[in-house]
This record gives C-alpha cells, structure tokens and sequence, in this order.
C-alpha cells in the first residue's frame, strides 16, 4: 500500500490571500485555480445548442406533442436509467405531451439496452415516438426493428459508440464523434435533461405554451433527479457536472425534491436539509439500484415520479427492503470470491486481469461484487453470473490506467468468437459470453491486461491532501469542507493522513473501530471511526497509527463534535 500526495495540477493560483490556505490546496490539486471556477451558477452551464442532433431531437419531439401523438421511453435499470426515464416523463408531461409512458427492460428476461426484444414489447403500446435514455448508442439492431415498426427513434445516451451507429432518427449523445459538447462526463440524465431543454426552447419558438395555456416548465425543477443520477452513475465531475450536482443538492436542501427522493434519503438516516453529494451516491443511489438488481426498476421509477409522499414513501420502503436483500447476497457471493482469490493467491499465481465464476451468483449483483473484488486485488476485474439463456454475463470495473472498454473492444478483435457483445465506460463495462468460452476468455483478458499495465498500477495507492495543520482540527473547518464540494468522481473528496496518538480502541456494531485520538501538534483529542475494520489487525497494542482520514461532523443527542473518518490506518508504534 502505497500513500502518496496529490500534486498540484495548477500552479496558477488566483487565489486571494484571505481565501484559507488548505483550501486552496485542495482545489489546486483538482486543477481550479480560480474562486470563479467554483460559483455553480446555472447560467455557467454549457449550452444545449453544442449537441450534434439536438435540434434534430428537439424538432422530433415537438412534433409529436403538438400532434398529440405517443411518445415512449425505454430506460436502462439503474440509478442513472430511473432518474432519466422519470425525468423525461415528468418534463413531457409538463410540456403538454399526451400521456408519455416508459418501458424499462428486466434485465433478467431482456438484457441490456434497446434490443429487439424490447421493440416487440414496445410495439404493443403502439408508439409513434421512441426515445432511449441512458442506452440505445449500441443497440444497432434494436434501431432498426423499431424504424421498420414504423417508429422514429431518439437516441439519447452517455456511454462510448462503437464503430457503428444505429440509424435512429437522432442520436444525442457527448461522445458522438461529430458532437462538440465539452463536458463528455455527462450522466445519461444530464444527457436527457439538455434535450428537454432543447425541446423546451423549440415548443416556445413554436408558440406552443401560450396556445395551448401551458405553464412554462422550469427545467431547474428537475434538477434533484439530475443530481441522484449524476453522483450515482459516478460519473466524473467536471465543472459543468458539479453545477448540475450543485444546483440539485440546493434544492434537495430546501425541500425542492422529489417526494421520493426525500423518502430515500430519511430512511437512510439523513437530514435532506444538510444532504451532500456523498448521500446521494451511498445512501439513495444503492437502495434505488436494488429494485434493477433484483427486481423491476419500474418500482424505483414510480418512487421517483409519485407527487404524493405517503405513496413515494411506500415505494421507498420496497426499495429499501430490497436493499437489505441485495446485501446479504453480495455478501455471499463476496465471501466465495475471497475464498478463489485466497486460492490463487497462496499459489503465488494472481492474474494481471481477475475474472471471478459461480454458477449461482445473482446476475444483478455481479456489478457490485466486481467493484468489491477491484478494490481487494488491485485489478481490473469481471465477474460473470449466469443467465438463463446459457450465457455468461458480466461486469467489469477497472482501474486508473487501463481503459475497459477498450481492453474488451481488443479482446473482441483478437477474439471474435468469444464475447457475444460489449459496451461501456473507461472504468466499467458489461459483456456477454458463452459459458464454454469462459476459461479461454479469462485468459486472453489477463493477456491484455498484462500487456497494458505496470506493476506500480497493480499496487494498491491512496492519494491524500497532506497534513493538515494544528488550527485545520475544528468543526468551522470541517463544515467548509463539507460545503465546498460537491465532491465525487474526479473531483475526489478531501482526505488527509498524518501520525496520530492512540488512548482507547474498541469495536463498536461488531465491525467497526472507534478510536480516542491525540493530535501530537496540539494535543487536541479527537475521535475516530474506521468503518469495517480488519478485526484480524484491530484493536491492537499500537499506541501510534498513520492515518489517511476524512473530516467530519458527528452529530448525537444535540451535541456535534468533530470526528476523523479513517479510511486506512497503520501501526507505526
């Protein structure tokens, strides 16, 4: 393990001298050199007009809403994918449209994305529009069974083409290679919300909202839903993604959200009026992914569109339940996995690339394990579950350096016989394979991945912000962290490390360290929380212990203390 401070990405600091130092520090390493870089304004937001297509998309749909015809959305079953869907839904309504409705697929039956499938279930509904959100950039096939359905089709989507595009009547999407929007990171939801921007402006130009009597939506409204798909997708926050996360915490904080959203969040024991970025990703995020991985989204997705809080409530409680249930699965499944690598690794023979197996791991939960199984060995990782076509999928999750998409896209040019599809993102990606071909399939991954990666990518690195100094200890400092986000994806949140005193240690809820800390500089005595400690290692006889730590706020029976949450710590006794 490696523990190393981030560099300084700028050195142009236009910082003034009043403005705190460690402050500056930290946004420096995040490559902001200027205190206007950080005024979230909605007016600094990249403008709609720099989609390819988007006119095009825009002109479509308000075709279809002032000639009342049908408009359908097919979502993908995640977090992104619900927030997207319910989005769309909620502005076409606004906007007048008759009746949109949405069809999300179960990933169980139909797999991912706009397969042909899905177009014969959407035929039923007799749509004259179809609209993707958060897939559709891949789904070559799925595009054409609905254009010869006699649908148009709208594309709007987030994740990498291929060398082919489907023939969709529009495609919006940031990395389309004829597409001069800056902000690539942008979320499948952010992709959505730029097109009900557009299509807002057209049914303006049009006259529409005055002729009709329609209050103009505002499209700010939407911005809590664009934030829990934003954070949740994790997504990286470049300066325009952060405004959109900025914007919709503000509203969330006021009150301004979702009733569902505000369900989610109460149940995961938080205040929404101090709500960050954070939340959204670990408290709401996981319990509206359940319902994808286990069940159906569309129950996440009427959580997410009900106005009345008893209901959205209701729904909240199913997706809550789910979550416990995902948990305890992912915990199996996580325990089998460390048993395999236990295996290899006494063998002395850990692959570069990791593909984990078993036959009755949950299909819906193999997302989670590979993230739990990277972080464990330090490596790009795919772990399949079976379906019951006979196929393997899987889902992969790398690491900084090595592009998995790309890796898979080399693999299946090397191989072409052994992945029946792909796509995805720099850091994670699903594919398909036949069962048959999972032992060669395995090896030709770690093949490529060796080839790719040094052994300093394979040692496990945490990047920290330094020390921090004697008069940084203080609840006033900790609350001006927590209000300088958001922090997420590439916009990582502070953390420091430093040598700290050890008065007391003691496990707390079975498998957690609570410690009583000195400050060596000031003597301050400060507590700590090291959430899953290694209880083979802890509590210990160390009365010294490097830390890489966060800043935090405990707050209990009133009283708000400040707090280290420790995410990593060594004897140094």
């Amino acid at each position: 393990m490696r523990i190393l401070k981030r560099a300084l990405t700028t050195q142009a600091s236009e910082f003034p001298a009043h403005f705190p130092e460690t402050l500056a520090r930290i946004y420096l390493a995040r490559g902001v050199s200027n205190p206007s870089e950080l005024e979230y304004k909605l007016s600094s937001l990249e403008h709609p007009k720099r989609f390819f297509d988007i006119k095009n998309a825009a002109t479509i749909l308000a075709d279809a809403i002032e000639h009342g015809q049908r408009i359908l959305i097919v979502g993908d079953f995640d977090a992104d994918g619900a927030t997207s869907t319910t989005l769309g839904i909620l502005a076409m309504r606004a906007m007048g449209a008759v009746d949109p409705q949405y069809l999300v697929p179960n990933r169980f039956e139909y797999g991912y994305g706009l397969t042909p499938e899905i177009v014969a279930l959407a035929t039923e509904l007799e749509p004259d529009v179809l609209v993707t959100v958060d897939n559709g950039i891949a789904s070559i096939d799925g595009v054409a069974a609905a254009k010869a359905a006699g649908m148009k089709v709208v594309v709007t989507d987030h994740h990498l083409p291929g060398d082919t595009l489907p023939n969709a009547d529009a495609i919006v999407n940031p990395n389309h290679p004829e597409c001069g929007f800056s902000s690539k990171a942008l979320a499948g939801v952010g992709v959505i919300f730029y097109v009900m921007s557009a299509l807002r402006a057209e049914l303006t130009q049009r006259g529409w909202f005055e002729r009709e009597h329609i209050p103009r939506p505002n499209m700010a409204d939407y911005l809590d839903l664009v934030a829990l798909g934003t954070v949740a997708d994790v997504v990286a926050l470049d300066a325009n993604n952060r405004i959109l996360v900025q914007q919709g915490l503000q509203r969330i904080k006021e009150g301004h959200a979702r009733p569902g959203i505000l369900a989610l969040l109460e149940l995961g024991g938080r205040d929404y009026s101090r709500v960050k970025a954070t939340d959204l990703g670990f408290v709401v995020g996981p319990r509206l992914n359940a319902a994808g991985r286990l069940d159906d989204m569309s129950i996440g997705i009427e959580c997410l569109l009900s106005d009345q809080a008893m209901l959205a409530g209701s729904y909240a409680e199913q997706l809550d339940h789910l979550n416990r249930e995902r948990k305890s699965i992912e915990s199996d499944m996580k325990q089998q996995a460390e048993r395999y690598l236990l295996s290899l690794d006494e063998g002395n023979d850990l692959p570069n690339g990791m593909c984990f197996y078993q036959a009755d791991w949950h299909q819906g939960v193999i997302g989670i394990l590979a993230s739990r199984m990277k972080e464990k060995c330090h490596r790009p990782v795919i772990a399949f579950a079976k379906t019951d076509e006979g196929l393997l999928k899987g889902s992969a999750r790398s690491i900084p350096g090595v592009h998995i998409r790309d890796a898979l896209d080399l693999l299946a040019k090397r191989h072409p016989h052994l992945l029946s599809k792909f796509g995805g993102h720099a850091m994670a990606a699903g594919m398909s394979i036949n069962e048959a071909d999972y032992p060669d399939f395995a090896e030709a991954f770690d093949h490529i991945i060796t080839e790719w990666v040094t052994p300093e990518q394979l040692e496990a690195t945490i990047y920290t912000d330094g020390e921090l100094a004697g008069e940084d200890f203080s609840l006033e400092f900790a609350e001006l962290l927590r209000a300088a986000g958001p922090w997420g994806q590439a916009f990582p949140e502070p953390c420091f490390d430093g040598v700290f005193e050890l008065l007391q240690q003691r496990i707390v809820g079975q498998k957690h360290l609570k410690l009583t800390l000195r400050e060596p500089k000031t003597g301050l005595l400060i507590d700590g929380i090291h959430f899953f400690a290694d209880l083979d290692l802890w509590p210990s006889t160390a009365q010294k212990a490097h830390l890489v730590y966060k800043l935090d706020v405990n707050e209990f029976r009133g009283q708000r203390n400040l707090q280290l949450l420790i995410d990593h710590i060594t004897d140094v006794s």
